[in-house]
């Protein structure tokens, strides 16, 4: 995380540490990134740079969170809209991303993101809590979806419903980046494998 120095500066100089570092990583993963090309971009002395973060993957994550607190938003305003249907709103989410990654400033950094997926990663993106904050903002979250809707028992397995589709999730974003697949194709895709949950995978007889 950013060091209270980085977080002291005025908001352009912030601003335009994190732009050069967001065209950075769009340009090449965290493990090919270089904290030159950042610097350079930035116009500011590599000491300044270590005064702020303690090194790529630090400022790297603190850009993944502040990307994935978006997309949370995002999702809970979606629930929101649609009655707390968590399948409606995640669909919808979905489709909203696709359109995103069809511009440039969005597509790279997020193809970066999903074909260089690593565990942190993926945690980072995932529901997390294992901190106090992160724990807060996942309890907001399942407060906002409608069980009346779903067949679960408790917050508990709302909870594992929820990981479950955000796997779904990123799974079908590393399909479309890696496999190029058309839109419609993975909208398609990803729709079958929602309503397959939905709908469940077990006949009584």
């Amino acid at each position: 995380m950013p060091t209270q120095t980085f977080f002291n500066l005025p908001k352009e100089k912030r601003k335009g540490l994190i732009d050069a570092a967001f065209k950075e990583f769009s340009r090449a993963s965290l493990a090919d990134a270089s904290i030159s090309n950042i610097i350079k971009e930035a116009c500011i002395p590599r000491g300044s740079f270590y005064q702020y973060f303690d090194d790529k993957a630090d400022i790297f994550f603190y850009i993944l969170e502040e990307y994935n607190k978006h997309n949370r938003e995002k999702v809970l305003l979606l629930l929101k809209e649609n009655d707390g249907d968590i399948f409606i709103a995640f669909n919808e989410f979905f489709k909203m991303m696709l359109e995103r990654f069809q511009h440039h400033e969005y597509r790279y950094f997020a193809q970066n993101i999903f074909l260089n997926m690593s565990y942190k990663v993926e945690h980072r993106l995932a529901l997390n809590v294992n901190n106090p904050e992160a724990k807060e903002r996942t309890d907001e979250f399942i407060r906002s979806i409608n069980r009346s809707r779903l067949n679960v028992a408790d917050e508990k397995e709302v909870l594992h419903l929820t990981k479950i589709i955000v796997a779904i999730t990123i799974q079908n974003f590393i399909r479309f980046f890696a496999r190029e697949v058309p839109i419609d194709d993975i909208i398609e895709h990803y729709e079958l494998e929602l309503d397959l949950l939905k709908r469940g995978l077990s006949r009584n007889v």
